[in-house]
């Protein structure tokens, strides 16, 4: 289909991590790997959260909700990056490249939702033992997560809805390993002006808002550490935020290596390790980060094993 002098795009080519073959096929069992590692992981730990009734309580509600998160962003994006490691054929459609991007999208959002409820959840823990099971019962923890995935929703129907005013015929290639929004921009023949005021403004407002509670969250919960008086409850709070900011730290401070630290290298190629980082490495790392230092989490699999 032709606009004036330009053929308009329906069809995408994703350029992937690397165009050597030889790297390409050392990538392939390398990603494969990571991908069934980090899939087993994430639904056994939901699986483990729902067959065990020991740990049906907010805390672990959060954290299985966060693993079909992680789940789903990178299924999103690992598939397709395999198979253009095996193919020569790297197109993509343009319905295609938009849905992966919202799914992409919605789950990342998602996440940064669900780790400020899950800090505020453990500041209720901590600063208000006695109020806890009043104040964040499994009925209003399931509201949370209900809310968690509606704004990932929204937020990302907003972008697409706002891509679908763009067309695209400058080129039609890709320089990334997923349809990534800014790399759309960048080949759109309509100014995409609005699409970056909007996506600027709902992503920063997004970011520092659930990084504002996270913070607060744990500042509130360090003092309240700090004033216990036994060494035993001091341990079993600092282990019970441990994996918490461990999975926080890692999740921002993606963030800060990509907005606030300049890389050595051509920036495209910073990029994609950054957002390889977050789509890839931080979903296969959260279920053991959540599982091999919990006690609950270990006593759980020991049962569930023991009674198979």
């Amino acid at each position: 289909m032709a606009e004036g002098n330009h053929t308009l795009v329906t069809e995408f080519i994703l350029m992937g991590l690397t165009d050597h073959p030889t790297l390409k096929a050392a990538l392939f069992p390398l990603f494969l790997v990571i991908y069934l590692i980090t899939m087993v992981g994430n639904l056994g730990l939901i699986a483990l959260i729902w067959k065990d009734s020991h740990l049906h309580t907010p805390m672990y509600l959060f954290l299985s909700s966060l693993a079909f998160a992680d789940s789903c962003t990178t299924s999103s994006v690992t598939p397709k990056m395999l198979l253009n490691f095996l193919s020569t054929n790297h197109e993509i459609t343009l319905v295609e490249c938009f849905a992966q991007f919202y799914f992409m999208g919605s789950s990342a959002t998602t996440e940064c939702f669900l780790l400020s409820v899950m800090a505020y959840d453990r500041y209720l823990a901590i600063c208000n033992p006695l109020l806890y099971p009043v104040l964040m019962s499994n009925r209003l923890c399931t509201h949370f997560i209900a809310v968690t995935y509606l704004l990932g929703v929204l937020h990302l129907a907003i972008h697409v809805g706002l891509l679908l005013r763009l067309t695209f015929c400058r080129s039609n290639i890709i320089q990334y390993y997923y349809c990534e929004i800014l790399q759309l921009f960048n080949i759109s023949c309509i100014d995409p002006t609005i699409n970056v005021f909007v996506l600027l403004i709902l992503a920063t407002s997004i970011q520092v808002f659930t990084f504002v509670t996270v913070l607060v969250s744990y500042i509130r919960v360090l003092f309240a550490i700090l004033r216990k008086k036994s060494d035993k409850g001091r341990s079993k709070a600092f282990s019970t935020c441990s994996a918490h900011l461990l999975s926080v730290s890692l999740f921002y401070g993606t963030l800060f290596l990509i907005y606030v630290c300049p890389g050595s290298g051509p920036v495209g190629d910073k990029e994609k390790m950054l957002s390889l980082f977050y789509t890839v490495i931080i979903p296969l790392l959260n279920p053991f980060v959540y599982s091999l230092r919990n006690k609950e989490v270990i006593s759980a699999f020991r049962r569930v094993m023991k009674n198979t």
